[in-house]
């Protein structure tokens, strides 16, 4: 197994204990006794003090037995009345920077088995690609080096036409649907005979990876600048010809909405957004039977998608199968194909990274120029759906001929990409922090849930329904920034860091009482935890 690079000096910053909106606290009696309130309350990352007391690794900020406590969370969790989680959540709203930087990075450390880091050591266990794209970042702070080496790793995986897959599959089994479910190697000329991998994709964020490990590395050593340059050389290519398959297969009539033909390639697996489509999904009677790994593995069904979701799932990839993941064919008779405006946000952005960095590094002028005009016609297709009455971006069900008109924290994707006049874009970013999402009145942190706590549909617990994605506001917070919104971009920030002070770097929170939910020591949460603590 290879191991990563010990943090440089810089990557573990000076304690810095901080409370809501950043500001130091004053207490450190109070934080210590916050951290060690009882048995059931003991989180895997210790204050800096009491660290060093118990003899903690220097180099990993490993305290001997803290990985089975931060597992252990979730069960002890569901021991605890709500009301006790919502006061011991309130309690832990001071974090500390140092130990945050360096129990992410133990994360990464832990969740790595050589040429990938697992999503998640349990119920992922294999690469995903945008997860994959997040890692490569958080890695960047570790060593450019091994974070060139994941997205070298997710490249080699990329089918003969240009599409990433969504799963690139190690060594181990342990996860539902794996390779022999999809069957893409015996089925599609494309795929790849080794390594296996699944048939879907999901949102471009890779060029926005390779383009932030370029800026970690030039902050840092010679070798450094020069591992990350040499990425961009090595990767520029490959990406590209992503970028041409999503614009050829995806969007044929050049819309500049990019469809999805699984809510899985979105990324928001069970999004509101995909009820009406996914109920025009009518599992045939030869669905092949199955087990579900993933209920076995995260305790509360609340929190994952129900039986009849999987049955559709699983029927679309059987609808594909059956088309022998031909891209043409699948987009002509998918029962579920979908035009998905924050997937078609990223392209836009991811398009816009990927051609300054061509021009840059010497890319073909007309590929450039292939990337320039994609992104904007992507950006403005973004900025038209919005709909007159929310003013908020929509999906559009091709299959039903109809604007989605649900509201999901998708709805900002203008934000994401760009697009919108000066007025608007204020509009929006207001509509984003204010009341309504971020900075709703019975949020613990004000972190954009995925659904408003207004709204009818908003579940706190269920997985894309309304809890709080680290990795989301991570995204968010880079494209205020990339756009000029700092004081937003620094907000997200401190409020995420905050959420995720208890240690346990989980997949997602519950917005009231930031509990922690899905699976703990989720390696894309630990990443843009880390970047957000190391690169300032």
């Amino acid at each position: 197994m290879a191991s990563l690079a010990t943090p440089a000096a810089p990557c573990l910053l000076r304690p810095t204990r901080c409370g809501p909106a950043g500001m130091p606290t004053t207490s450190d009696v109070a934080l210590e006794t916050v951290m060690t309130a009882g048995p059931w309350d003991q989180p895997a990352l210790l204050p800096v003090r009491s660290r060093r007391e118990r003899g903690a690794d220097p180099a990993t900020g490993r305290v001997s037995g803290a990985t089975d406590t931060i597992d252990a969370l979730g069960v002890a969790d569901a021991a605890i009345p709500p009301a006790a989680r919502i006061v011991r959540r309130a309690a832990r709203r001071s974090y500390d920077v140092a130990d945050l930087a360096m129990g992410a990075a133990d994360v990464l450390r832990s969740n790595d088995i050589g040429t990938m880091v697992t999503a998640a050591p349990a119920l992922y266990p294999h690469m995903w690609s945008w997860d994959a794209a997040f890692i490569s970042i958080g890695l960047a702070h570790l060593g450019v080096e091994r974070a060139g080496q994941e997205i070298r790793t997710l490249l080699a995986a990329q089918w003969a036409d240009g599409m990433i897959p969504h799963i690139v599959y190690g060594d181990r089994g342990g996860y539902f649907p794996g390779p022999g479910r999809w069957g893409t190697a015996e089925l599609s000329a494309s795929a790849p005979q080794a390594p296996l991998t699944s048939g879907i994709c999901q949102p471009p964020v890779h060029a926005i990876a390779v383009g932030r490990i370029l800026d970690v590395a030039r902050r840092g050593t010679d070798a450094d600048r020069a591992a990350g340059e040499q990425l961009v050389r090595d990767s520029w290519a490959a990406l590209y010809r992503w970028h041409a398959w999503l614009a050829q297969y995806r969007d044929p009539d050049g819309t500049g909405l990019i469809a999805v033909v699984h809510g899985w390639e979105s990324g928001m697996d069970n999004s509101p957004r995909w009820d009406g489509p996914y109920s025009a999904v009518i599992p045939g009677p030869d669905l092949p039977s199955y087990v579900r790994l993933d209920r076995e593995l995260v305790r509360d069904g609340a929190e994952r998608p129900t039986d009849l979701e999987y049955d559709r799932y699983l029927w679309l990839i059987e609808e594909m199968r059956r088309a022998s993941y031909d891209p043409v064919k699948v987009y002509e008779t998918c029962s579920f194909l979908v035009a998905d405006v924050f997937v078609s946000a990223i392209f836009a952005v991811a398009s816009d990274v990927l051609a300054d960095l061509g021009d840059e590094f010497g890319a073909p002028a007309e590929h450039v120029a292939d990337l320039r005009r994609w992104a904007a016609r992507s950006r403005a297709a973004v900025a038209a759906s919005r709909s007159p009455e929310t003013g908020l971006a929509r999906d559009y069900d091709r299959r039903a001929g109809a604007w989605i008109d649900v509201e999901t924290l998708a709805g900002f994707a203008p934000l994401i990409c760009g697009g919108l006049d000066a007025d608007a874009e204020r509009a929006l970013i207001e509509t984003l922090h204010g009341p309504h999402w971020a900075g709703h009145p019975d949020l613990v942190a004000k972190v954009p849930p995925t659904v408003s706590p207004d709204s009818v549909g908003f579940k706190s617990r269920e997985y894309w329904r309304g809890p709080q994605w680290p990795v989301v506001s991570w995204l968010f917070g880079w494209a205020h920034a990339r756009h000029g919104h700092t004081a937003q971009a620094e907000a997200l920030r401190a409020e995420t860091l905050s959420l995720v002070g208890d240690g346990a770097f989980s997949e997602y929170y519950e917005p009231v009482t930031g509990e922690a939910l899905g699976s703990r020591r989720q390696s894309w949460t630990a990443a843009v935890i880390l970047d957000w603590c190391t690169a300032r």
